[in-house]
């Protein structure tokens, strides 16, 4: 069984936020998800932690505050919402680690459009989109009012349309491409109800994880990255965020993604 190991420096990546900063992580169970948590919870800027999942990571040694949450399920974003509300009050940050490119029910990256399958497109747009809104439709409003505070979505380069130069992954890259599109409006709607909260989008890069194994051989090693780097790049691009980049896309390294 997997367990939370605490295997990474205690380095502060969140100088800008205030000090126990209240820190909603969804899909806390994934690869990423979890070395965002693992990474937080070592934070020297004490953050308080509260990791979201499908499965009860406190089964995997998780010693934090946990919720249950059912991505595809309003419900239970609903329910996570108001258990942060009642446990926590506000957040200064919220990050949705989760994606759906591959699954063990035949959903697979398009190589043609002749692949196109109804339930796969349906699925893919569940998870990549729809979910991350819902999250989004509950959790922007206990964004912190008074200092600032981020809502963040893993994206990815390849929902960029103006990057589009290969073509394939059909659903996936629409998926994400309509998902960067909620995060722009999000952040128009945000500006006039919190002027210290930032909406973005975030590409990790090519992360050992399983979401990526179906295609890993194809990139060269050098170009893939751990989830302990890939989380300790993304916190650090949440901490240089002002309110001016709310409604962009940021890659790994802090460059902006063209929508």
């Amino acid at each position: 069984m997997d367990t939370f190991s605490l295997a990474i420096d205690s380095k502060s990546s969140l100088t800008s936020f205030s000090r126990g900063a209240n820190i909603a992580v969804v899909g806390a169970g994934g690869g990423i998800g979890k070395a965002l948590v693992e990474r937080l919870s070592m934070d020297e800027n004490k953050p308080n932690v509260i990791a979201l999942n499908r499965s009860d990571l406190r089964r995997s040694g998780w010693k934090g505050l946990f919720k249950s949450l059912e991505l595809e399920n309003e419900s239970s974003i609903k329910e996570a919402s108001e258990f942060i509300k009642r446990k926590m009050g506000t957040l200064s940050a919220v990050i949705v680690a989760t994606g759906l490119l591959h699954d063990d029910t035949g959903i697979k990256p398009e190589k043609s459009w002749s692949a196109l399958d109804p339930y796969s497109i349906e699925r893919v747009y569940r998870v990549n989109t729809v979910g991350p809104a819902l999250v989004a439709k509950y959790f922007l409003p206990l964004l912190d009012n008074n200092c600032k505070s981020v809502f963040a979505c893993l994206s990815a380069r390849v929902g960029s349309i103006a990057d589009n130069d290969l073509g394939g992954w059909y659903a996936y890259r629409a998926s994400k491409a309509a998902l960067n599109m909620m995060l722009k409006n999000f952040s128009i709607e945000l500006r006039r109800k919190n002027k210290s909260a930032v909406c973005v989008g975030l590409h990790p890069g090519t992360v050992r994880t399983k979401l990526s194994k179906l295609f890993s051989n194809n990139v060269s090693p050098e170009s893939i990255v751990s989830p302990e780097l890939a989380a300790i790049n993304l916190l650090s691009v949440l901490n240089d965020l002002t309110v001016r980049d709310s409604g962009k896309i940021f890659a790994y390294d802090g460059s902006v993604i063209p929508y």
